[in-house]
């Protein structure tokens, strides 16, 4: 009899560990930040079939993103559907209420699977929006959160929580709805588990996701704003002029735009945010250099094409 109570016992504790190993299933997600991140990313969401709370601070921010998703909807249903209209309109309705709004993070934290951030790219403020929620979400709680963070350290948010193995970072490129790539970003706390959920939520989305570890920039910005930098450095040197290098780069080497276009496109205050902190945490890292151009043109508050003029002038 003791023999069966124990190898019960065992078989008990194996069913449980085997329980608390499986992958936590997506199904209603909570993205903070109602801005063009924010926005696109709930709207993959809820035309997979998630269930989708998008928060921010206002409803009048809440009102304009909603309205952002529906445009964004007929634009990608017009091209999708264009031999069935009433296809597309039925998609449209059927992704919109799968979408709800909330001015309280905290209220919708308990009944959620997955919280991402998406809000300005601050990491005081977004270790404080973090800190909060997992107040609202006990150590307990399944719930995963996650930042969509491009270039700041996942695991220094994560330690803002009580949640480290339950936290990872999934970084979507803009505009979320036509870019196929998610990075999944694992840090040296998150467990197994919840790396595979993010990994299989990404698919869900219709995403291609690839894996890296927490260091500067993930993949795409480690490479991609060295190589920007240091189109800026060719051009402060006067080795080439901006025209030219822009010319080279898309000829000779198939890129849409050239660097000081994609510069002005993602915007230099944005550029130089990342760059400045890069250089915080490796000062001796060459590729984190700040550039004195860069540095003088933000100053003068020549941001690119969000407000006329960067490295070109727009109408």
């Amino acid at each position: 009899m003791a023999f069966a109570s124990r190898h019960f016992m065992r078989a008990a504790s194996s069913a449980a560990a085997t329980a608390a190993a499986k992958k936590l299933i997506i199904k209603h997600v909570t993205v903070i930040g109602g801005g063009l991140m924010g926005a696109g990313i709930a709207q993959v969401a809820a035309a997979s079939g998630h269930t989708v709370v998008l928060v921010d601070q206002s409803e009048e921010i809440l009102k304009k993103s909603t309205k952002g998703i529906e445009e964004s909807l007929k634009r990608v249903t017009k091209k999708k559907f264009a031999d069935k209209p009433e296809a597309g309109a039925e998609f449209i309705e059927k992704t919109l209420k799968n979408i709800t709004t909330s001015t309280d993070a905290g209220a919708v934290v308990h009944s959620t699977d997955l919280v991402i951030e998406a809000i300005v790219e601050n990491l005081d403020i977004k270790n404080e929006l973090f800190k909060r929620l997992d107040k609202f979400a006990p150590e307990y709680v399944r719930t995963i959160f996650a930042s969509n963070t491009s270039s700041l350290q996942i695991t220094q948010m994560a330690n803002s929580t009580t949640r480290q193995d339950r936290f990872g970072g999934l970084h979507f490129f803009n505009p979320v709805p036509m870019m196929k790539l998610v990075e999944v970003i694992k840090t040296p706390m998150t467990s197994q588990k919840t790396f595979e959920s993010l990994v299989d939520f990404s698919k869900a989305v219709g995403k291609s996701p690839v894996s890296c570890k927490d260091t500067p920039g993930f993949i795409v910005n480690r490479l991609l704003v060295p190589y920007m930098m240091e189109a800026v450095r060719l051009f402060e040197r006067g080795d080439a002029s901006k025209e030219d290098i822009d010319v080279a780069m898309k000829l000779g080497a198939g890129y849409p735009m050239g660097p000081f276009e994609l510069l002005d496109y993602v915007g230099l205050d944005t550029s130089k945010y990342i760059i400045d902190g890069w250089h915080s945490l490796e000062p001796n890292n060459p590729l984190f250099a700040p550039s004195p151009l860069l540095n003088k043109l933000v100053q003068e508050k020549k941001l690119g094409k969000k407000t006329g003029e960067g490295f070109y002038k727009y109408k």
